[in-house]
């Protein structure tokens, strides 16, 4: 039989160090200037790279350097510049030190910090998001109106697309009323419209308005009279036309090229007689319009992404810093993007358009669409009064805060003051020192409880001795439960036994024991007192002196425990009780006795060729319990088994602090675990055994704590025939 059982682990040591023994460090706040300058190896730094650089600026008066002179030079300006680094860096720490060791600096910086940066982030906050909700407010409403015209050229190509459809004979009319409605009620002269027949048998060419923007334009092919554009084939694939914006390229290549609104419809769904492009330049004209009805001023228009030639270019920050004459971080300006495609490919190129705006008249325009009047005043500008308001105030209570905390501070040091007089005293041993209390306020009452405090020191002092005496006690109240345990190995021929005891506690309630009862007999005894503690371990002593005893005299599991419940009925206290299992080997017959007493189950697992685990839960009841008719019902409900025994058997006796191990998600190690790794590795000896089921209990827990006493036995039938004849 091996035993295992968990020790005790010495104290950690103490590490001190000899303070005397010691040089005094570089940083040490007592040292002068001087002394640091003269007596440290920056400060020798120092002074050398100095003196180097020095006579390095004098000969440099008289010509060039030579080459090492350089390198020594460089080398100096790098040690010059680690010295002044230390210097300023220890400057810091002291001023630091210094400012901070009282604790009126602290409580002024502490308010300085609670109350003015907070306000300064919630400043910065405010100013950050009105910035950027400002420049996505101007940023839509510049987006939502260029749409608009978009939808309009869009609408006016459709209308014109339509009635060429229904009378191709109109079409001249047709282009030139749409492009003179257009350009009047949409007040754009520059727009434009032509027709561009499908076939020979449609209407010819028909083209009304300026046209301008293709006029000396690179790229710009021309049908009909004048640089009028064509349909391109990626256009002409799609049954719903194109409405967008197009990059018109200038002759000269160092010029931006020119954006131009345009929508492509045909006229006819089918088979189309024609389509009608309408385009509208985004010019100043256009861009102006865009500003009376936003609010938004657009600059110049940057085309983001190169075309497949190379001949689309642009510098979006040149743009936006050339339009808006000011940095885009500032309030006021922002950027907005939307989608081009060259006229030729179809490739979409990225656009942006520099915008600048006035809050103020971002917030009207707003404003004006809620449509709110309180007493004759819109509700934006009572608003806008209320914000003020509410910031003056704001300012105000700040600065009435600062003032206070000043106050307050001045008030709390001189107590504090007092408090540090008196800890100094009690920290020379002085315990009847006592301090002045002047008000009655908190700081008053803590000077009362430091009072009391210093009153109490000594007695501390012994409670902590004597707690030292009890934890001293336990430790040899643990040896001596422990030595209550079987020692050494147990030498039962046939059978291999190995048992497991973790005291949750210094000491426990966990009990096994093994009771020779003659030659091939051997008693197994495994039990758990109710509770943890020193109560536990004291009754676990006396259950030990009663089995001893008992196990001699009942051959008979059920008689011992029967009789041992009469005796501890009378011992135990009214809320404590015991469970048990008891089991006799008897080899010489080869089979095992047992009974069990309210205690955890048995697990069996047969060596007859079957890795099933068996689990024998026996009728009983707990021992030692004092209620009336207890003792009748123990000796009627107990019940006693046999089992055979044969070569290869694995019987495993164990406590609830096995199965009712938990890990940090409170689950349960569990019976059937414990059953499952009975059958798995039920082959191997049982000390193997033993470590497997630790190990698998410890990984399973991790870093929980242990709640409970942990206790096993595991018996392994090596060689019945063997025993019977050793019998």
């Amino acid at each position: 039989m091996e035993s295992r059982r968990l020790a005790d682990a010495p104290p950690p040591a103490r590490r001190r160090q000899a303070q005397t023994s010691l040089p005094p460090p570089a940083d040490d706040s007592s040292r002068t200037a001087r002394e640091l300058l003269l007596h440290s190896w920056p400060g020798r730094l120092f002074i050398i790279a100095t003196a180097f650089k020095l006579i390095v600026s004098v000969l440099r008066l008289a010509g060039e350097l030579p080459p090492f002179l350089r390198v020594i030079n460089t080398a100096a300006t790098i040690g010059l510049a680690f010295s002044v680094l230390f210097f300023v860096t220890r400057l810091v720490f002291l001023v630091q030190r210094r400012l901070l060791w009282r604790v009126r600096r602290k409580l002024i910086l502490s308010y300085i910090f609670i109350g003015v940066v907070p306000t300064l982030l919630i400043a910065g906050f405010v100013t950050l998001s009105g910035w950027f909700i400002a420049g996505t407010v101007g940023a839509y409403l510049f987006r939502d109106g260029y749409d608009e015209v978009t939808e309009k050229v869009r609408l006016l190509a459709e209308a014109a697309a339509l009635e060429i459809s229904r009378s191709p004979k109109t079409t001249e009319e047709t282009i030139e009323r749409v492009q003179r409605n257009g350009s009047t009620s949409l007040r754009y002269p520059t727009l434009s419209l032509v027709f561009i027949p499908a076939s020979a048998t449609s209407p010819p060419v028909v083209s009304r308005g300026p046209w301008e923007h293709l006029k000396d334009r690179a790229g710009a092919p021309g049908v009909g009279p004048g640089p009028l554009p064509v349909v391109p084939d990626w256009v002409k694939k799609g049954a719903d036309g194109f409405t967008g914006a197009t990059p018109v390229m200038r002759t000269d290549p160092s010029h931006d090229p020119e954006l131009v609104i345009r929508a492509l419809v045909p006229a006819g769904q089918s088979k189309p007689v024609g389509w009608v492009i309408v385009d509208l330049p985004i010019d100043n004209i256009l861009l102006n319009r865009l500003y009376e009805t936003t609010g938004v001023k657009a600059g110049a228009i940057a085309l983001a992404s190169p075309s497949a030639d190379g001949t689309v270019t642009g510098d979006v920050s040149e743009t936006i810093q050339s339009s808006t004459g000011s940095r885009l971080s500032r309030f006021g300006t922002t950027v907005s993007w939307f989608d081009t495609y060259e006229w030729q490919s179809g490739r979409v190129v990225r656009a942006s358009v520099a915008l600048t705006y006035r809050v103020r008249d971002l917030f009207g325009r707003l404003a004006d669409a809620q449509s709110v009047v309180v007493r004759g005043r819109k509700f934006a500008d009572l608003f806008t009064i209320a914000l003020v308001i509410v910031a003056v105030l704001f300012l105000i209570i700040e600065l009435v805060a600062l003032v206070m905390g000043v106050t307050l501070a001045r008030s709390i040091t001189s107590s504090v003051h007092e408090l540090f007089m008196g800890t100094e005293r009690v920290r020379q041993g002085d315990f009847t020192h006592r301090i002045k209390i002047g008000t009655d306020d908190q700081l008053g009452e803590l000077a009362g409880s430091f009072n009391q405090m210093t009153g109490s020191i000594e007695n501390l002092l012994q409670t902590a001795a004597e707690k030292k005496r009890l934890e001293e006690e336990l430790r040899i109240a643990r040896q001596i439960q422990m030595s209550l345990l079987p020692r050494g190995p147990l030498e039962m021929p046939g059978l291999a036994v190995t048992a497991l005891c973790v005291p949750a506690r210094e000491v426990g309630g966990d009990y096994y024991d093994f009771f020779p009862l003659g030659p091939g007999r051997l008693g197994v005894l495994i039990a758990d007192v109710a509770g943890k503690g020193t109560s536990a371990a004291l009754y676990m002593a006396e259950l030990k002196g009663v089995m001893l005893t008992l196990s001699q005299i009942y051959q008979s599991p059920r008689q011992l425990m029967i009789e041992a419940n009469r005796i501890l009925a009378s011992t135990l206290d009214s809320r404590s009780f015991i469970t048990m299992t008891y089991a006799v080997f008897d080899l010489a017959n080869s089979v095992m006795t047992y009974a069990r007493a309210g205690h955890t189950p048995l697990i069996y697992r047969a060596g007859n060729g079957s890795s099933r685990a068996q689990v024998l839960i026996p009728n009983g009841m707990v021992l030692g319990l004092r209620i009336e008719g207890a003792e009748l019902l123990f000796a009627e409900l107990l019940e006693e088994k046999q089992i055979p025994l044969n070569t290869g058997d694995v019987i495993v006796f164990y406590t609830d602090g096995i199965t009712e191990a938990m890990n940090p998600a409170s689950d349960l190690f569990g019976d059937s675990r414990l059953g499952r790794l009975v059958e798995e590795h039920g082959h191997l000896e049982s000390a193997e055994l033993r470590e497997r089921i630790l190990r698998e209990i410890e990984a399973f827990v991790g870093v929980a704590d242990q709640h409970d006493d942990m206790t096993m036995i595991l018996i392994k039938v090596t060689e019945v025939e063997a025993a019977r004849v050793a019998v």
